[in-house]
């Protein structure tokens, strides 16, 4: 038996989704488990951290297990040793890895190389730990998944590629306002129509107007014009974005009950004005917290007898 992957929101099937989003919020409410007794994971990071780490470590720990932490000094994944050395190691040393790294291409390598499960706490592709935990959020302000529209402003990354994905294997409908050149790649909108297609959703839109598509939004989502590994194009990110600050103007042209979130760290004047993540409609704490509950119930999800 292989072991589990999540490397991507797809690696999920649609009631498997549902399902992770729901245990969390019980998770939330006080179910326990101890699912990772007498286990061990690996955190391994090759960028900096607070809300993933700090989530995972804890969350682990409810869990019963036990997780050591190494970062990218230690391991030089690729650099020091090659990926695959690396992985088949761990493998012999854990029940798990949950690895936060700069390459998609090193992830799909080091978790096909590895005999345990893996989970993708970050790459430069997806972030799909912090869809499970966005979904949970919506799920618990807005009381369904179904026909919630979300519009994303700004970039066309990680984080927006992965809830695009999420939304639609939900039923939702997903806009998403970037300027030319950021918007998101076709084969992640194709995959993103195929699945909201499956539940009857509209397929994700793309605009360049952040005003146009906050216009009957459920919510309204935000995350940073220059993410980590872009520093040194942090000038013309800044150009380009202009105008894509989402504050208390652009989120009353959303539905009144609209609820606003970003996956944090917040740039304030950047993305959002300052004080929006304490803004009444805004539940960005609140998601913030629900990465510890929504990776609970993923590793409750993924992990099996004997891994």
């Amino acid at each position: 038996m292989n072991p589990p992957k999540f490397l991507t929101v797809t690696d999920l099937s649609s009631p498997e989704i549902r399902s992770v989003v729901e245990r969390a919020s019980a998770m939330k409410s006080g179910a326990a488990s101890n699912v990772l007794s007498g286990r061990t994971v690996a955190l391994l990071f090759e960028k900096p951290s607070l809300r993933t780490r700090g989530s995972f470590e804890v969350g682990i720990h409810q869990l019963g297990g036990h997780c050591f932490y190494t970062g990218g000094q230690e391991v030089g994944l690729g650099v020091r040793e090659p990926v695959s050395d690396v992985a088949k190691v761990l493998s012999r040393y854990v029940n798990g890895i949950v690895a936060r790294v700069n390459s998609h291409a090193a992830l799909k390598e080091f978790a096909a190389n590895a005999s345990v499960m893996v989970v993708n706490a970050l790459s430069d592709w997806e972030h799909p730990c912090q869809t499970l935990a966005d979904l949970q959020t919506m799920n618990e302000a807005k009381g369904r998944l179904s026909g919630l529209r979300v519009a994303f402003i700004g970039d066309g990354n990680n984080v927006a590629r992965s809830l695009a994905l999420g939304v639609a294997s939900v039923g939702g409908s997903f806009v998403i306002a970037s300027p030319p050149g950021y918007q998101l790649d076709g084969a992640s909108l194709e995959e993103a129509t195929l699945r909201a297609a499956e539940h009857g959703a509209p397929p994700p839109l793309l605009l360049t107007e952040p005003g146009e598509a906050v216009v009957d939004a459920d919510v309204v989502y935000t995350d940073v014009w220059v993410s980590m590994g872009d520093e040194q194009d942090r000038a013309s990110r800044l150009a380009a974005f202009k105008g894509y600050t989402v504050n208390p103007e652009l989120l009353s042209l959303a539905r009144a009950d609209a609820i606003f979130m970003h996956d944090m760290p917040a740039h304030y004047g950047e993305e959002v004005s300052p004080g929006m993540l304490d803004h009444p409609s805004s539940v960005a704490f609140d998601q913030a917290e629900n990465r510890l509950h929504a990776q609970k119930a993923l590793l409750e999800h993924l992990i099996r007898p004997g891994n």
